[in-house]
């Protein structure tokens, strides 16, 4: 696969130590040999040894062999987050292919099936009723004609109620094999391919290496002081990137990693003093509705749990307040796919710069602020600018992207985040906003020109433009401002049916609703979306709240 790999760059790193010769299957081999018996990936109905897990994955690992996948090849996994991604991820990186888990549950099936014929996908693994429109359509009747499929594996939905078992009984494969198949020793292979979307919403595909990963986790591992005693509990499904970074943290300071499943849902806090987490990743809003839980019950503390990632959305002063009252420190932390979580708090960092901050980046990292309206140039001292980040967790391009991978570069070689930022006295990192035109919901990109132009196909409505509105739980919300044709009143429950039979999945539909006579808009005719902000902030704009029913 075409990346940005540079001999100098990848020298440099290795020198520094930064990348070294472990893969990630290496990784989990070491702590199988070293302390097999203790425990290494756990969900609500497996839990498995390091032993137990290496066997797994090498099962896995032959099956997809004899189905005739070869280094380089893709697998996609569309799952409900639970323990068998980890092991087919692991899987990916004991073989050499590069395993693609960020296929969402709120695609629909007709984006699935765009996903794996624009990466090639040799195998995929798939669970009935799962996605946006799983009660319309059928993944596996669309997936037939898909020429690069050599193998897919139909894992089936847990029970709400099954009991918790030594190991996963959801793969039809024989665990044990009699010959040692050969494994890839190289670090530098992709074994990560995760969508993510850009501006105008168009999935890309971000390429890691073992090692871009495994220098994230190392640092992070390092920054606070996890060891064996260890367990890491995501909030975020292993689909999101904040998943995988949590896998990859419990790999390297071989701890336990407990995955976050659908039915955890309503039992949160529970799972989370039960499984003994001392770890947890997760979303602003994970953090604050822990905390009313944690209040409506009288209880003192968040369980065995000592250190929090927080990343998404700015995370409020009271939060960290509370949780920190409770003994647990705050990893504020800002990052991307294309890059892990490489900016982030520590633990001796004051309650002001935990609250204000997403402190400094991390061992192997760096970023600088250039112009907003000049990527090439840097931004004068004292003042904000764009983002630019480089190193050693950088992803190495987006697959078969040419177009996109330059453009997401300055002619520094600095990636360009996007997202705008000033750096104080000790390089702590303040997040001012967004470039680019996106609503975060609780962790989740929801991108305005896709609901805009479904809306505009309405034949009532002449202009939409979607909006952030602040809450206080989510980061924020979509509103959906409309000019329609004439004196007519649009009924709000109609456009979201009409949004609905456009394909916009549930999980981006607009939660507010206005309908107005024209909008604000800059000097050259574009909608001033920043100034419906403001309004709506100020209750000069009053947006009527709304809910799609399916």
């Amino acid at each position: 696969m075409l990346t940005l790999q540079d001999i100098d760059r990848a020298k440099s790193l290795y020198e520094q130590g930064y990348w070294r010769d472990d893969t990630l299957y290496a990784v989990l081999r070491g702590w199988a040999e070293r302390q097999p018996d203790g425990y290494a990936l756990r969900d609500t109905y497996s839990r498995l040894t390091y032993r137990e897990a290496v066997e797994w994955v090498d099962a896995i690992a032959q099956d997809l062999h004899e189905s005739g996948l070869r280094p380089g090849d893709r697998v996609s996994v569309w799952l409900s987050s639970r323990l068998e991604i980890a092991l087919v991820f692991l899987a990916c990186s004991r073989m050499g292919y590069a395993c693609n888990p960020s296929l969402h549950r709120d695609y629909t099936c007709a984006d699935i099936v765009a996903l794996l014929e624009r990466i090639g996908a040799a195998a995929f693994f798939m669970q009935p009723g799962y996605g946006a429109d799983a009660d319309r359509n059928n993944i596996l009747e669309m997936v037939g004609d898909i020429g690069s499929l050599k193998k897919i594996y139909e894992i089936q939905p847990h029970e709400a109620n099954g009991p918790e078992t030594a190991v996963p009984g959801y793969f039809a494969l024989e665990q044990k094999r009699d010959s040692e198949l050969a494994y890839s020793t190289s670090p530098d292979k992709i074994t990560f391919l995760a969508f993510t979307s850009g501006t105008t919403g168009l999935p890309k595909g971000v390429m890691h290496s073992n090692n871009s990963l495994l220098a994230n986790g190392r640092a992070i591992a390092k920054d606070w002081s996890f060891d064996t005693n260890t367990v890491v509990y995501a909030l975020s499904p292993l689909s999101h990137n904040i998943g995988i970074v949590g896998l990859v943290v419990s790999l390297v300071c071989g701890g336990e990693f407990v995955v976050h499943t659908p039915v955890d849902a309503t039992r949160t806090l529970d799972r989370i003093i039960e499984t003994n987490a001392t770890y947890l990743l997760g979303v602003p809003t994970h953090a604050i509705d822990l905390l009313s839980e944690i209040g409506s019950r009288g209880l003192a503390t968040l369980g065995d749990v000592t250190a929090f990632q927080l990343g998404g959305a700015p995370v409020p002063a009271a939060t960290v307040r509370g949780l920190a009252d409770m003994g647990v420190g705050i990893q504020n932390a800002f990052g991307m796919t294309e890059n892990c979580s490489f900016q982030y708090t520590r633990p001796d960092d004051t309650e002001d710069v935990v609250a204000n901050t997403c402190g400094r980046s991390c061992d192997g990292f760096e970023i600088k602020l250039w112009r907003e309206d000049n990527p090439d140039e840097e931004a004068d001292p004292g003042t904000g600018g764009e983002i630019g980040a480089r190193g050693a967790s950088m992803m190495l391009g987006y697959f078969d992207d040419q177009k996109n991978t330059e453009a997401a570069y300055n002619r520094h070689g600095w990636f360009m985040t996007g997202d705008l930022g000033r750096l104080d006295d000790h390089g702590n990192l303040t997040i001012l906003g967004r470039k680019k035109d996106m609503i975060i919901r609780g962790g989740h990109n929801i991108f305005p020109a896709r609901i805009e132009d479904y809306a505009m196909s309405h034949d009532q409505v002449v202009k939409a433009a979607a909006f952030p509105v602040k809450d206080d739980r989510l980061g924020e919300r979509v509103c959906l401002a409309v000019i329609a044709h004439g004196a007519s009143d649009l009924n709000p429950d109609d456009l979201l049916k009409h949004l609905d039979g456009r394909g916009l999945s549930k999980y981006d539909m607009p939660e507010y609703f206005i309908q107005l006579d024209s909008f604000p808009l800059t000097a050259s005719g574009k909608v001033l979306k920043r100034k419906l902000v403001e309004m709506a902030a100020e209750g000069e704009l009053k947006p009527a709240p709304v809910r799609f029913v399916s």
